[in-house]
């Protein structure tokens, strides 16, 4: 009998409206979230979690966010701006998240010269966050995924958590993304990898 997980990506405060890196209207996914933690008994949730100078940040390198990119040992690395910096308030989880009974908060991104989009592997491909290896020891096949942002944190997450074996549902209106473009192309990545998306009413009913 499969055994099935809610996972929660990225939803801080730094990607909400009139956070540094702001994902357009990411505040509306956490009503429906909040509804979705009621039907899972296991949640785990991910908190990007950067340290000063990141090699994700533009100003680390002296370049402009969104436009530049820099070389990293694992490859071409986009630049954002400065975003959940360790211990300051953009980096805390959005306040109106209301999921009491999550199991696991995974920092992520910690690593100075290695960005992690995934919530299962960095940026390298390789270099584990462990999160794979914790559903595994509770039995958890099947996971549903919300947060932010689709094109990329929750994107990846999906892709790497297919790849490592698990069942991966997207909950379509439980997620938001940057640009319309990346979306289109990483819904496209999610068909050829067989991750399926599905509705919050399928899910809870109405």
């Amino acid at each position: 009998m499969s055994q099935r997980a809610l996972l929660v990506v990225d939803v801080q405060r730094d990607f909400l409206p009139n956070g540094a890196l702001a994902v357009p209207q990411g505040n509306e996914v956490i009503p429906v979230i909040n509804r979705l933690g009621r039907k899972f008994a296991e949640i785990a949730v991910t908190q990007d979690w950067h340290p000063a100078g990141h090699i994700s940040f533009a100003s680390t390198h002296g370049k402009l966010p969104f436009q530049d990119t820099a070389q990293a040992a694992y490859g071409e690395q986009a630049l954002w701006p400065d975003h959940t910096v360790q211990n300051t308030p953009g980096a805390e989880l959005a306040p109106d998240l209301d999921l009491p009974h999550t199991g696991l908060i995974l920092r992520k991104g910690f690593r100075l010269d290695i960005d992690s989009y995934s919530a299962f592997l960095e940026n390298d491909h390789s270099t584990s966050t462990g999160l794979a290896g914790h559903f595994r020891d509770k039995g958890i096949t099947d996971l549903y995924l919300a947060g932010l942002a689709w094109d990329y944190c929750v994107g990846f997450s999906a892709l790497d958590g297919r790849l490592l074996g698990f069942d991966i549902t997207v909950v379509i209106d439980a997620v938001r993304g940057i640009n319309p473009k990346s979306m289109a192309e990483m819904s496209q990545r999610w068909n050829e990898a067989g991750v399926r998306t599905i509705s919050s009413e399928s899910l809870l009913g109405r």
